[in-house]
């Protein structure tokens, strides 16, 4: 029975698209709405799909209705499995093996805290044989707020892992985002510099733990050891 949970963010932490998935986005807008150039100048790391679309809508003057909303998120998924065979993307070093070694012990429970839509989630760990991984977790579909999509992460959890505490969590990104969502439900803050972010801009975030990527042996062992240290203190 697990009796902890590690989410995962994935764009920057698991996998690098090449940049399919805003290739995808603005296919969706241009096609659907008419705009061109959507992202021109908008930051798009860390950040929630939703919360991006609301910023486009608002720059652009398109009025940020359910149907507007709806017509751009089944435009985009219908586009990201082709931008993602278009695209030179990878895994980033050491998942395989570290996603391996924590699915070991039987205690924890991988599960996702991501700003992309559940279905576009879906959408890219299935391109790169990740779908099987994990469970539950909290996306990017309506939540433009990061902390609230890891508070919505958390609930997800609760029957698969009863009496689950924030402090039974760990949040692992590449964003001082996703730092900042572990600090709001209470979780183990662990970053890893292999997206948009450098080593000394997420050191400033403080976290609980901080890696280059997730290429060294003892990766996994370093991820339960902050969790026992969290509990010896």
């Amino acid at each position: 029975m697990p009796r902890r949970v590690i989410f995962f963010d994935i764009d920057g932490t698991l996998l690098n698209s090449g940049g399919a998935g805003q290739r995808a986005m603005e296919a969706a807008i241009t096609f659907s709405l008419g705009i061109d150039l959507p992202f021109d100048g908008i930051l798009t790391a860390g950040r929630t799909d939703r919360g991006i679309v609301r910023e486009i809508f608002e720059r652009h003057q398109v009025e940020d209705t359910q149907e507007n909303r709806d017509q751009f998120r089944d435009g985009y998924l219908q586009c990201l499995p082709g931008s993602l065979n278009e695209s030179p993307g990878l895994l980033l070093p050491g998942v395989e093996s570290l996603l391996d070694e924590l699915e070991a012990s039987n205690h924890l429970l991988l599960s996702l805290l991501t700003g992309n839509y559940r279905a576009g989630a879906n959408i890219k760990l299935r391109h790169y044989n990740l779908h099987t991984r994990f469970t539950a977790g909290g996306f990017g579909d309506d939540e433009p707020n990061r902390d609230d999509v890891a508070r919505a992460a958390l609930e997800s959890v609760r029957n698969l892992v009863p009496g689950i505490r924030g402090a039974d969590t760990m949040v692992i990104g590449d964003t001082p985002a996703d730092i900042r969502c572990a600090r709001a439900i209470g979780a183990v803050a662990v970053g890893v510099a292999t997206g948009h972010y450098s080593l000394e801009e997420l050191e400033k975030t403080e976290p609980d733990l901080l890696f280059e990527d997730f290429s060294r042996q003892d990766t996994s062992d370093r991820l339960l050891s902050a969790f026992e240290g969290r509990s010896a203190s």
